[in-house]
């Protein structure tokens, strides 16, 4: 049987619903409901909107080291989602707002056979899924789970629509059903994920300094964002987007850190730097342009540090932005870019300015309804220009020291679609002593050929760096 074959299979059934005679039916009360209706956040707003562009699904995957039991997977995903409330997802997209309703839950659940390759099958699978939207009901499923075979392990594939959750969410739920599945019989470690939004209003109201700080800094943005080259997309609004995975090991991983450490920069700094000394053959134009001759990427970050505690535990994404940009001469160090990226970075934190991406954000949720299609596909490219979006998730951090000995056999790996404000997205998942990348890229913007050497170039970088970090 080919992969198109057993990609284009159908799901299995959904779960039946459990009869109010059934012995084993869950009580009332392990299905909590948020029967109020609760307001989308301002991020949550904008990836609904930019979903009518284009399916904005991240794909999260863990390998979870025993045989596939579909039956048993199916049934923990229901018992999971029910448990939780998040089930019945009702939307009012008129009023921005939603809720959950609970009742069964309906798991839609593919199983693949890997054969030889399910690797190449993974890939394959994941962009797909990226590109494949969810369907519109009364009642919104906003996840699907695949299973890829491996015999003796299994994939565990979860595609979700992101407006509905961030990453570290998600990976806190789809760790909780790797280990129930790889210890069947032990109790569930607990889990916490509120159904409600994480709202930005209270934070900014709690911290009006930083709202302030990001107003006064409008007009140095506006001027960097001028001064940066802009993507030659084939086609603004061939949206589609393809999947290429690159694994750093050990060694290389250990490499980066030492060299980050020893330079005094975050390893998502170091890697920035590597990214954008690879980007810069691509954006070979922009040498000698008088005004645009700046390479720019975006860092997607989580701001959920910045909730009070009682929010951090909400499922919803409360995420921002910021941008690095740089000239990126030929002749120019790692260390010396990655400490220079370094200063932007360290600033737009201290001063909290990645909150100016919300007031950008803000303006473009205000011109919406008066764009055309075109336009809508075009705004942030022309007026923000960005070659790449990095997001990182550490699982080591989301998992904590003390469930070293319950996630010691489980890897993980995501993929997140570009959307409409860059043409790349590069996901950075740390796991254990290793780091993931999942590059998504917009066809339309990039070759494979032409990312397939932007991945070997990071390569080079952290194998020159296994030799010793230079002076």
């Amino acid at each position: 049987m080919t992969r198109d074959v057993l990609l284009s299979a159908p799901p299995l059934p959904a779960a039946a619903p459990v009869r109010a005679s059934d012995p084993d039916r869950p009580r009332d009360d392990r299905r909590p409901v948020t029967a109020a209706w609760a307001h989308f956040n301002f991020f949550q707003r904008m990836m609904l909107r930019w979903r009518e562009l284009h399916p904005y699904n991240p794909v999260h995957v863990v390998r979870v080291p025993v045989a596939l039991d579909p039956d048993r997977l199916r049934a923990c995903v229901v018992e999971r989602l029910e448990s939780l409330g998040l089930t019945g997802l009702a939307v009012d997209r008129d009023r921005w707002r939603y809720r959950y309703e609970g009742g069964p839950a309906e798991v839609k659940l593919s199983v693949l056979v890997g054969g030889q390759d399910p690797r190449a099958l993974l890939a394959h699978t994941i962009e797909c899924e990226i590109n494949r939207p969810f369907e519109p009901a009364a009642h919104e499923q906003p996840f699907r789970f695949i299973a890829i075979d491996e015999g003796a392990a299994f994939l565990l594939v979860l595609v979700y629509d992101h407006y509905v959750a961030s990453g570290d969410s998600i990976a806190r739920l789809l760790t909780s059903l790797a280990c129930a599945m790889a210890r069947p019989g032990t109790a569930p470690a607990p889990l916490r994920l509120a159904g409600r939004s994480a709202g930005y209003r209270r934070t900014l109201v709690r911290h009006p300094g930083w709202a302030l700080r990001s107003l006064l800094g409008l007009p140095r943005l506006i001027a960097e964002a001028r001064r940066a080259c802009r993507v030659p997309y084939s086609r603004i609004d061939d949206t589609h987007n393809a999947y290429a995975y690159v694994h750093v090991d050990a060694a290389r991983t250990g490499a980066l850190r030492a060299a980050a450490k020893d330079w005094g920069v975050t390893l998502n700094d170091l890697l920035t730097a590597c990214l954008l000394r690879s980007l810069s053959p691509l954006a070979a134009r922009r040498r000698g342009a008088p005004r645009r001759n700046q390479l720019a990427v975006a860092s997607i970050m989580n701001m959920r540090r910045d909730l009070r505690p009682d929010g951090r535990d909400a499922l919803s994404p409360f995420l921002a932005a910021f941008r690095v940009s740089h000239t990126v001469p030929d002749d120019i160090g790692l260390r010396q870019l990655a400490q220079e990226v370094q200063q932007q970075t360290s600033r737009i934190k201290r001063n909290h300015l990645y909150l100016q991406s919300l007031l950008g954000l803000g303006v473009s949720a205000l011109l919406w309804p008066l764009l055309t299609p075109l336009q809508r596909h075009s705004i942030y490219p022309k007026h923000f220009p960005v070659w790449a979006g990095v997001t990182s998730l550490d699982l080591n951090a989301v998992w904590g020291p003390g469930a070293a000995a319950d996630t010691a056999g489980l890897d993980y790996l995501r993929a997140v679609p570009t959307g409409p404000l860059c043409p790349l997205v590069l996901a950075v998942t740390r796991v254990h002593d290793q780091i993931h990348l999942g590059f998504a890229f917009r066809t339309s913007a990039f070759s494979r050929e032409a990312i397939d050497a932007m991945a070997a170039a990071l390569l080079r970088q952290a194998d020159a760096l296994l030799e010793g970090p230079p002076a």
